[in-house]
C-alpha cells in the first residue's frame, strides 16, 4: 500500500506533511491520518514539491535563514539581502520577483498558521529553524488551490515532541559580528495514544549581526512552542504560540558605480538613520477528530499580531508635498481566522478521497505616516519622527469554500481533481484630510474560481509520470495598493489582481537510494503587477498585461556508499513580457527583471551518523535584469562553500562541532536586485569569503 500523508495544517490540498495522531487502513494511494509525523512522498504526489527534512537544513548550518537550505529546491530562487529590515528575496517560478520587502506571489504556512496575510504578502522572519521538521515546497499548477498566490506554497512544520525528554543548547559565531544561540526542549509523556498524553516542544533563539554592509546590523529574538494532548482515542488538540522581535538597520541599494567602488557602503541609510523595528506574536489551536473509519474533521484557529516601524530614506523637499504620506511609516495590525475541514474515504464506482472545507481570514491595519525629521534650527535632522502626514485605517478578508478529491482509477492511473472559489475583499477609511488633502477612502473586491487537476500513471513502482493544469489568481496585496505614482494621495485601487493558467507535465523516478525528478511547465498570466516605480524607498505597481513563463527544472537526491550524498538541481526559467510595460520604450519580448533564466546547485557530503564529517557546495546563478527596459542587469556568479565537523555521542550526550567557508574563492556579486528603482539604486551586495563555527550540545534524559 502506498500512503501519502494528511497534513495537520490548514491547506485544503492534501499534499503535505501529517501529525495527526490517529492511525486507520486505507484503500491503495488514498489519503491516511499518521500517529507519528510524516513527510509527503515526493515520488507519488502528482505535482512538483520537494520535501527537506529539519535535520538536514540544521547540519553544519548558522540556522538563521531559509537561504541557507533552499537553494537545493528547483524552481525556488531565494536570496538573503544581507538586510533583516526586508527579509529574504524569495520568489517560485518568477513569482513574487518583485516584491521590495518579504515574501509576495507565494503561500507560506508555519503549523498551519498562514505566515501570509489576506492580501497575499507574507514573510519568513517567525520561522525558527532550530525547531524546524521539515519544509515542504509545492510549485506549479496545484498551488491554486491555496488561494491568493500565484508561484506556490511554502509549508514548514516544527518538531511534535516524543520521548525521551531532550534539551539541546546551540550556538553559532561567523564573519561580520554574527553569533546566534539558542536552547530547544521537546518531550511527551507517553507515546501519544491515550488519552492525557502530551507532547511538547520548547524553543527560543537570539541572533546579533554586524552586517556585512555599513549601517546593516540586526538583533532578532525569536520564540516557538507547540503542545500537543490526546483528548481521547479519536481526537486532539494542539496549541501553538510563536513570537519575533526584530530591530535592524536598512543599508539600502546602491548603483553599479557605487557598488563597483565599495559595496560596504550604505550612504543614504547613514544620512537617513534608515530602520525597521518588527513586533509580531500569534497562538493558533487546532482540533483534530476521527468521525469515523472514513471521515476526520479537522479546525485550525489562529490570531496574532504585527507592529512595524520603518524610517525611509526620503529628503525633506517631496515631503513638502501635502499629499506626500511622509518618510516614517507606521503599522499595526491584528490577524485572525479559522479553517475548517472534512474528509471523507469511500468509493463511488471506485475509491476516492474527497476533501471539503471553508477558510476564513481577516486583517485589519491601523497605518500612519509621518515625517522623517524634525527641524533643528532651520535644519532637517534626518531620522527623528515627525509630523503626521498619513492615517487611515484598512480591512481586508477573505472567505474561501474549497473542495478536492483523489480518484484511483486503475491500479496505476490515478486523478487528483479540486476547486477553491476565493473571494477578497478590501476597505480603507482615511483618517487624514485636511484642505490640500481630501478623502481617499475606497473599496475593492475581488473574486475568482480556481480549478485544478492532475493524472497520475504509475509506470512501474518506482516511476510516476505526471500532467496538471490550474488556474492561478494574485490580488494586489494592502503595500501595493498603498502608493500612486507621481505622488498622488490616495489607495492605488486602479490595480486590478492577476489571473494565470499554469500547465505541467514531469516524471519522477525512484534510483536506488535517491530520486529524481523531472518537470516542464508554462505559464501564461493576464493583468501581471510589476513595479512601476521605486524611489525613496516608495514603491508603486501597475498591471503589465500578459506574461509567459516556461521553463524546466531538475534535481536529483542520491544516497550512495554507506554515507555519501549528493545533491544536485537545475531550473531553466524564461519569463517575458508579451505585451509592452514601458511606456515610449517598447519592452514586449524583454525578460521579467529579478529572475535568474538558470540556477543550478550542486552538493556532496559525507554525512554518518557520527564521526567526522565533510562536504562541498557549489551554487550559480545566471544574470538577472534589474528594470523593464532591460538596460541594468546584475552579472551571473558561482559561490563555493565548505564545511567539516565532528559529532560526538556518548552514553546520553550528544556533541557536534563544525566550521565552515562560504564564497570560497571570494566572488564579488550582487545578492539580489531591487527592481526597477528609479534612482538606478538596483543593487545588494553580496560578502566576500567568510567564515563560520557552531557548537551544539544535547542531553537525553532515559
Amino acid at each position: 500500500m502506498k500512503i501519502i500523508a494528511i497534513t495537520h495544517a490548514t491547506l485544503p490540498f492534501l499534499l503535505l506533511p501529517a501529525a495527526c495522531g490517529y492511525a486507520f487502513a486505507a484503500d491503495e494511494q488514498t489519503l491516511i491520518v499518521s500517529a507519528t509525523p510524516q513527510t509527503v512522498s515526493e515520488l507519488d504526489t502528482p505535482a512538483a514539491v520537494s520535501v527537506v527534512n529539519g535535520e538536514e537544513m540544521r547540519h553544519a548550518a548558522p540556522r538563521v535563514n531559509l537561504s541557507e537550505s533552499l537553494t537545493g529546491v528547483p524552481g525556488l530562487q531565494i536570496q538573503n539581502r544581507q538586510n533583516y529590515a526586508q527579509d529574504l528575496q524569495l520568489s517560485m517560478r518568477g513569482f513574487g520577483s518583485r516584491s521590495t520587502y518579504g515574501v509576495r506571489g507565494i503561500r507560506m504556512y508555519v503549523d498551519g498558521i498562514p505566515a501570509t496575510m489576506p492580501d497575499g504578502q507574507g514573510q519568513t522572519s517567525n520561522i525558527d529553524l532550530n525547531s524546524v521538521e521539515s519544509v515542504e515546497v509545492l510549485r506549479g499548477p496545484f498551488s491554486a488551490l491555496y488561494g491568493n498566490a500565484s508561484g506556490g506554497v511554502v509549508n514548514v512544520t516544527t518538531e511534535t515532541g516524543q520521548q525521551p525528554t531532550t534539551i539541546e543548547a546551540s550556538s553559532y559565531y561567523g564573519s561580520y559580528g554574527s553569533w546566534r544561540y539558542g536552547l530547544k526542549a521537546t518531550g511527551a509523556m507517553g507515546d501519544g495514544t491515550q488519552a492525557g498524553d502530551v507532547d511538547y516542544t520548547v524553543s527560543s533563539t537570539r541572533f546579533i549581526t554586524s552586517g556585512y554592509r555599513d549601517h546593516s546590523g540586526a538583533r532578532k529574538n525569536l520564540a516557538n512552542a507547540k503542545l500537543g494532548v490526546r483528548i481521547d482515542d479519536v481526537s486532539k488538540l494542539s496549541l501553538i504560540f510563536n513570537s519575533v522581535d526584530i530591530k535592524a538597520d536598512d543599508p539600502g541599494g546602491l548603483t553599479e558605480q557605487e557598488w563597483k567602488q565599495d559595496p560596504h557602503q550604505a550612504p543614504r541609510a547613514d544620512q537617513y538613520n534608515t530602520r525597521k523595528t518588527i513586533k509580531q506574536t500569534q497562538a493558533g489551536l487546532r482540533y483534530e477528530r476521527q468521525l469515523s473509519e472514513q471521515d476526520d474533521l479537522s479546525v485550525m484557529m489562529y490570531a496574532g499580531e504585527r507592529e512595524t516601524t520603518q524610517y525611509q530614506s526620503i529628503p525633506r523637499a517631496p515631503q513638502l508635498n501635502p499629499t506626500h504620506a511622509g518618510g516614517v511609516i507606521d503599522l499595526s495590525r491584528h490577524y485572525q481566522g479559522i479553517d475548517t475541514r472534512w474528509t471523507h474515504r469511500g468509493e463511488l464506482l471506485v475509491p476516492v478521497t474527497i476533501t471539503t472545507g471553508l477558510n476564513y481570514e481577516n486583517m485589519s491595519e491601523d497605518r500612519k505616516g509621518f515625517e522623517n525629521f524634525v527641524m533643528n534650527n532651520g535644519t532637517p535632522d534626518y531620522g527623528q519622527k515627525g509630523n503626521l502626514r498619513r492615517n487611515e485605517r484598512n480591512l481586508m478578508w477573505n472567505a474561501d469554500p474549497y473542495m478536492q478529491s483523489r480518484w484511483q482509477l486503475t491500479d496505476k492511473l490515478s486523478l487528483d481533481a479540486g476547486v477553491r472559489y476565493s473571494s477578497v475583499w478590501f476597505d480603507s477609511n482615511d483618517h487624514y484630510i485636511t484642505a490640500a488633502n481630501g478623502d481617499d477612502s475606497g473599496e475593492a473586491s475581488y473574486h475568482e474560481w480556481l480549478p485544478a487537476g492532475a493524472l497520475k500513471y504509475a509506470v512501474t513502482d518506482a516511476w510516476n509520470v505526471y500532467a496538471a493544469a490550474g488556474r492561478g489568481f494574485e490580488t494586489p496585496t494592502i503595500n501595493e495598493l498603498s502608493y500612486r505614482a507621481n505622488n498622488q494621495s490616495g489607495l492605488n485601487f486602479n490595480l486590478q489582481p492577476s489571473t494565470n493558467d499554469t500547465y505541467e507535465i514531469g516524471s519522477k523516478t525512484r534510483v536506488g537510494n535517491g530520486l529524481f525528478t523531472a518537470a516542464l511547465f508554462q505559464t501564461m498570466t493576464d493583468n501581471e503587477i510589476v513595479t512601476d516605480t521605486s524611489s525613496g524607498g516608495r514603491t508603486t505597481y501597475k498591471n503589465a498585461g500578459k506574461t509567459r513563463r516556461q521553463g524546466a527544472e531538475l534535481s536529483l537526491d542520491q544516497q550512495f556508499a554507506g554515507d555519501w550524498r549528493v545533491k544536485m538541481a537545475w531550473t531553466y526559467l524564461d519569463a517575458t513580457y508579451r505585451t509592452n510595460v514601458c511606456g515610449d520604450d517598447n519592452c514586449n519580448g524583454n525578460r521579467m527583471p529579478g529572475i535568474a533564466r538558470n540556477m543550478g546547485f550542486a552538493s556532496l557530503g559525507y554525512v554518518p551518523e557520527s564521526g567526522w564529517y565533510a562536504g562541498a557546495d557549489m551554487r550559480y546563478m545566471s544574470d538577472i535584469e534589474a528594470n523593464d527596459e532591460n538596460t541594468a542587469k546584475a552579472p551571473s556568479y558561482t559561490t563555493v562553500g565548505l564545511n567539516t565537523g565532528y559529532k560526538f555521542n556518548y552514553n546520553n550526550w550528544m556533541l557536534d562541532v563544525f566550521g565552515r567557508v562560504d564564497n570560497l574563492f571570494d566572488k564579488e556579486y550582487v545578492g539580489s536586485v531591487i527592481v526597477n528603482e528609479s534612482n538606478g539604486r538596483y543593487y545588494e551586495p553580496a560578502p566576500g569569503r567568510n567564515y563560520g563555527v557552531g557548537l551544539s550540545v544535547a542531553y537525553r534524559f532515559e
